[in-house]
């Protein structure tokens, strides 16, 4: 295997321990009569269902941006990385959006216990998603820029891997915040 990879899975796996203890936080916070499950009436599950089909199609995405990498088409690879990236703004413009009508609504970081799980649980995915989207960009200005190498495509893999990455740690908070308010 190749070290960037295990680099990168290696990195992925340590980072799938921070988000379950966050997980878990946010999941003993929230038991039934619990801090969080009066608060939790707060959270727009339509809207943040269609931003997060936004995120899972940036999957989609990134793999067929890999296989045009692989079949050596340059301007498809571009095109498809572009794509992801403008998928996952608009991931991040409905995490905004969210944010923006909680603090409207007095529901902040530093309200309560659920303020505190729920900003700081996705805002580290949030983060995380930046960081995604600024390795994506920075992939798709070398190979626009004519110094993206076949040896460098490794790097396109490991960026590859964290996206999912993202997407999956991404599927369980969905899961655990917005539908486990309403079960």
């Amino acid at each position: 295997m190749n070290k960037n990879k295990l680099m990168m899975l290696l990195f992925v796996g340590s980072e799938t321990f921070f988000f379950l203890a966050l997980i878990i936080s946010y999941v003993y916070y929230s038991h039934p009569g619990g801090t969080l499950s009066s608060t939790a009436k707060y959270l727009d599950i339509k809207k943040t269902l269609i931003f997060t089909l936004f995120l899972f199609s940036s999957s989609a995405t990134i793999w067929v941006a890999g296989l045009n990498l692989k079949k050596g088409r340059k301007k498809q690879l571009i095109a498809w990385l572009i794509v992801t990236i403008i998928l996952g703004i608009i991931f991040l413009y409905g995490q905004g959006s969210e944010y923006e009508r909680l603090i409207t609504s007095n529901v902040t970081i530093s309200q309560n216990v659920f303020g505190s799980a729920f900003f700081t649980l996705t805002g580290f995915h949030g983060i995380h998603v930046i960081i995604g989207l600024i390795v994506l960009s920075v992939i798709t200005i070398l190979v626009a820029s004519e110094k993206f190498e076949s040896i460098e495509a490794t790097a396109f893999e490991s960026a590859s891997i964290y996206w999912h990455f993202v997407d999956a740690v991404w599927i369980v908070v969905f899961s655990v915040v917005y539908i486990g308010a309403v079960i």
